[in-house]
């Protein structure tokens, strides 16, 4: 059997078709707007003043969003965890990159669960389940983010730490041996997991994509629903923590948020369709995959 990633590439959308087309016009726009400053000494200090960064970074920025927002699109994980640990390796502050990343995913996945609607990956109008499944995890999402604050001081963070990382790699080998059987639905797999994953998005501010979206999947779900489903009750959470830090006087450093919201964007239209193309089990093997791995790279940061 062909490698699940090999596969992957092989449904990729078509160069030539229409909206390959307009995603390359519009990507080439914001990579001609981002570096106009940059050529110029005058725009370049404007936009410095402007924006806070230099031209040369906000592009940096959007190509990093576009491809993590592409995986986390196509894959329900991988962007706040992918996207987090860049920033700080380029000199943001924790308090400029955790709202813009709030921010840039509450719009993306609101746009990415109508586009998953759009090609047929989900029914969120007529599959009362997705719907459900959706509703319950955005409120435990919340629910979680309060008590995680209130059980944070009596828990150590290490051990609960462990628990998880320990439980996203269970479910990826779970997901793995699995991937070509029909799994009967069970509600109640989502609910303990959605709990579970809103605890530690409340705590840590991360690791609530490969959570879900496994969960999901060894709970019965489509590999196609769990992905558009995480994509818009994590959109929710995102409102929720938003609010959270602007209620506490945190304000938006725009000039990062700008680009993460227009690479993340601009992904989910490529993302949603390459779903849509993708067979089952290849995508359930993806997510497998890559459930592991970001266990994987969950484990080394907790324990080294």
């Amino acid at each position: 059997m062909p490698a699940p990633t090999l596969s992957f590439l092989a449904v990729l959308p078509p160069w030539h078709s229409r909206r390959t087309r307009l995603w390359l016009l519009s990507v080439l726009g914001v990579v001609v707007a981002l570096s106009v400053p940059g050529l110029d000494v005058t725009w370049h200090a404007h936009a410095n003043d402007l924006l806070g960064i230099s031209s040369q970074t906000a592009l940096l920025v959007f190509f990093a969003a576009l491809g993590c927002e592409f995986m986390d699109s196509s894959l329900g994980m991988g962007y706040g965890t992918t996207l987090t640990p860049l920033l700080l390796m380029a000199g943001f502050e924790p308090l400029q990159i955790v709202p813009a990343i709030l921010l840039s995913e509450l719009v993306t996945g609101l746009a990415a669960g109508a586009l998953h609607q759009h090609d047929g990956n989900v029914d969120f109008l007529r599959d009362r389940r997705a719907r459900n499944t959706t509703l319950q995890l955005a409120l435990l999402s919340s629910a979680g983010a309060v008590a995680a604050v209130a059980l944070a001081i009596s828990i150590s963070r290490f051990w609960l730490g462990l628990c998880i990382t320990g439980i996203i790699l269970s479910m990826g080998v779970v997901i793995l041996l699995t991937r070509k059987r029909q799994i009967p639905y069970h509600a109640g797999g989502i609910v303990a997991v959605g709990a579970l994953a809103a605890f530690n998005k409340g705590l840590s501010g991360g690791g609530y994509g490969p959570l879900v979206t496994a969960g999901q999947v060894v709970s019965g779900l489509p590999s196609k629903h769990a992905v558009a489903v995480t994509s818009v009750a994590e959109s929710l959470t995102c409102l929720v923590g938003l609010l959270a830090y602007l209620a506490a006087g945190q304000g938006i450093a725009w000039g990062l948020a700008l680009p993460l919201v227009l690479g993340a964007l601009l992904s989910v239209p490529m993302a949603t369709v390459t779903v849509s193309r993708a067979r089952e089990s290849v995508l359930r093997g993806l997510v497998g995959w890559v459930t592991l791995l970001l266990g994987g790279v969950a484990a080394v940061k907790l324990l080294f």
